[in-house]
């Protein structure tokens, strides 16, 4: 290494003054900056009123304190919304920056909803696909604070409509690279603005704020005459209940945030401390013991299960309002981020959707995925049939299929029918299948396959104009129900390999944890494939 020693003198008086001018362009700098600032503020109490917060208080809620902000390009679009540099306002409509969010480093852009009602500026188009360009180049979590009236008509350009495209294109190539997209819908999301959402792998929503539609209420009935309120067309309750392009619901401006900071602390993507430490489950395991009923029929609530099982027993729902009978959950066990799946009823239509999309969010975060098995299988009839149960069902069972991440099984209670398949059964291939002493898994309960069979034995009389026999009828039934009963039990699967054993419900966190430790060993251990096995020599 070579030696340098200055030679500049910083007192000299060309040093000064070139000192003096510089901080002369950057009071102007921060003077224009405020400018933008001070615009939005002047909507400060129209926010009070709706009870929302302002874009910037917006952004420092969701960064973590005394960190550092990158703020960039802010700047953008100074002097081109109007001549008059006096009264140009910089800054596109938007804020954008890299900050840290949970201790980790993301790229964060927010509407800025005080300036327009966050209408979508030429320049401010240029600044959001120049930063989503960046936390692509740079793999940063894409967190988006949408609250936007879209374009802006009066001053309608038509490249700018056709170059908008690569907004939402750029939305796709960042998930598709496996970088998170998290959007909060502060406010309105119209037109093209509904794909921001749309496009995002987690939505969060504000209940009486958010919305996000195609067509407002204004351009509905200008094209088909229809007549509808802004809830009924796109409200957050709507979406988180009823279209599912919601996953969480807040209440307020605050909840939403701290939400979002939650969902990218369970990315997993911090620096992992030298020796993390992890906060046993506020429930003791032995009460694992009581909750699922020897009869299966019995509904329990599988979160109380997951309660007993993960770290500090913290739980961060997905989509908890649509599809409420199939339960994903994202947690820690031993500090180990992990997505959880589970059934509190059959799965449905919006359930396995649901589930399809949860696999599919773990399997970009690169989180294992833990079925926790308790499930009659998929809904049945006519309704769930003319809804695309068929269709909607094999979405779930393809992603169970591909999935890129250890998949590990453990069967707490029924396992029947296509509901053992789309729960990732034996014939999934789940790294590891662990099952309790009382579940129980057959293609159905053996009174529904023996009612099944009488059924068809009874038609087929019928069609040859002969009675059933009483006797024989509940013979042959009895007989069926004890076949599917005795195949079902778990001494009977586990003696034919189904499982890799059967534990003591109190030792399923610690065997998960030994399991997820061994996925990561192997996820971590590097190996250095031949075009050939070593011969021997």
């Amino acid at each position: 290494m070579s030696h340098f020693e200055s030679c500049w003198n910083p007192a000299s008086p060309q040093a000064l003054q070139a000192r003096s001018a510089l901080l002369e362009r950057l009071v102007a700098l921060r003077a224009l900056e405020e400018r933008a600032a001070a615009a939005s503020a002047r909507s400060q109490a129209v926010f009070d009123k709706r009870g929302q917060l302002l874009p910037r208080q917006r952004v420092a809620l969701l960064l973590d304190p005394g960190r550092p902000w990158l703020p960039l390009a802010t700047l953008a679009g100074y002097g081109q919304d109007t001549p008059e540099l006096a009264r140009s306002v910089p800054g596109g409509g938007m804020i954008a920056g890299i900050g840290w969010v949970s201790g980790v480093r993301c790229m964060v852009v927010a509407s800025d909803s005080g300036i327009e009602a966050g209408a979508i500026q030429p320049m401010g188009l240029e600044k959001i696909l120049r930063v989503q360009e960046i936390a692509l180049q740079n793999k940063l979590p894409f967190v988006h604070l949408v609250e936007s009236a879209g374009a802006n008509l009066m001053r309608y350009r038509v490249e700018g409509f056709v170059h908008g495209g690569s907004l939402f294109r750029n939305l796709a190539r960042l998930s598709a690279a496996g970088i998170p997209v998290i959007t909060v819908q502060h406010g309105s999301g119209t037109a093209g603005g509904a794909y921001m959402p749309g496009l995002s792998d987690v939505v969060i929503m504000v209940r009486g704020r958010s919305r996000a539609f195609l067509a407002g209420p204004p351009l509905l009935q200008a094209a088909t005459g229809e007549i509808a309120t802004e809830e009924e067309l796109g409200g957050a309750e709507m979406h988180t209940q009823v279209s599912g392009l919601g996953e969480h619901l807040a209440e307020d401006d605050r909840e939403a945030l701290a939400l979002a900071r939650e969902v990218v602390a369970q990315l997993g993507w911090g620096v992992p401390e030298a020796s993390a430490a992890f906060a046993e489950p506020r429930y003791p395991a032995d009460e694992l013991l009581g909750l699922m009923s020897d009869d299966l029929r019995q509904p329990v609530d599988m979160r109380e299960l997951m309660l007993r099982l993960v770290d500090g027993s913290e739980l961060l729902q997905f989509k908890p309002l649509y599809g409420a009978a199939t339960v994903c959950v994202q947690a820690r066990i031993e500090g180990q981020p992990v997505g959880l799946i589970s059934n509190n009823g059959p799965i449905d239509v919006a359930g396995a959707n649901k589930a399809t999309h949860f696999i599919q969010w773990m399997c970009q975060l690169g989180h294992p995925l833990i079925y926790l098995q308790n499930t009659t299988g998929f809904m049945v009839g006519k309704d769930s049939e003319q809804g695309g149960m068929i269709k909607h069902g094999s979405k779930m069972i393809q992603a169970v299929s591909n999935a890129t991440v250890p998949q590990i099984t453990l069967q707490c209670g029924a396992s029947f029918g296509a509901g053992n398949y789309g729960m990732c059964g034996r014939g999934y291939a789940p790294r590891f299948l662990f099952t309790w002493p009382n579940a129980r898994t057959a293609v159905m309960g053996g009174a529904q396959a023996a009612r099944t069979m009488q059924i068809v034995a009874e038609a087929a009389l019928a069609r040859k104009g002969l009675a059933p026999d009483p006797v024989r009828a509940q013979a042959q039934f009895d007989q069926t129900v004890a076949l599917f009963e005795s195949q079902a039990d778990v001494f009977h699967t586990s003696g034919l390999l189904l499982d890799d054993g059967v534990i003591d419900p109190r030792d399923s966190r610690a065997v998960l944890a030994q399991c997820l430790a061994l996925c990561a060993e192997a996820e971590a251990r590097r190996l250095r494939p031949l075009q050939f096995g070593v011969a021997r020599m």
